[in-house]
């Protein structure tokens, strides 16, 4: 991975409900790839402790599978096929990432957030979506809501991960 600086701004302290909420879902964002910053591949692959295939990489893979999910599949009803899991292999965002792209990966990643941050843009807070795995109405709130609880949990498996890895915590 490249020594990109990852722009991360804290979320103000008042402010109106929507720009909280874009905030806060930016600053997970940002704390996710600031914790993969200045990685190796290898090290972005390494697994946390078996038997759990939990790494760094399979984070990011997996957070392009939920931005993909609430924002296209349930907000909007896009058919959108999954990136790296199937009906047969339902962790392989998490379990197949030794022969990963990491770089084509993080791009993918990245892609997904700019195009999920459009669409949210493009709706109001109090839209609804359905999410057709459960059957169940979600309004854009609930979906910016459980994103950042997401991503936060997530964020502290990530601290964990790059603490063992070389020792960075923080952030």
């Amino acid at each position: 991975m490249t020594d990109d600086s990852v722009p991360r701004r804290d979320p103000p302290k008042v402010a109106d409900e929507r720009t909280m909420l874009d905030a806060w879902l930016d600053f997970h964002r940002a704390t996710l790839l600031m914790k993969c910053e200045g990685m190796a591949d290898d090290q972005l692959r390494s697994r946390s402790v078996p038997p759990s295939t939990l790494s760094l990489l399979g984070l990011v893979r997996h957070m392009s599978e939920v931005e993909r999910h609430w924002f296209r599949r349930t907000l909007i009803g896009e058919d959108a096929p999954p990136l790296y899991y199937s009906d047969d292999n339902e962790d392989g965002d998490f379990d197949d990432v030794d022969g990963a792209d990491v770089a084509a990966d993080l791009a993918a990643y990245k892609a997904e957030v700019d195009r999920c941050r459009a669409i949210a843009e493009e709706h109001g807070l109090d839209d609804i979506g359905c999410n057709k795995r459960h059957g169940q109405d979600v309004s854009l709130r609930w979906i910016y809501v459980h994103m950042v609880e997401e991503y936060a949990r997530h964020n502290g498996h990530a601290d964990f991960l790059r603490e063992r890895i070389d020792g960075v915590t923080g952030g």
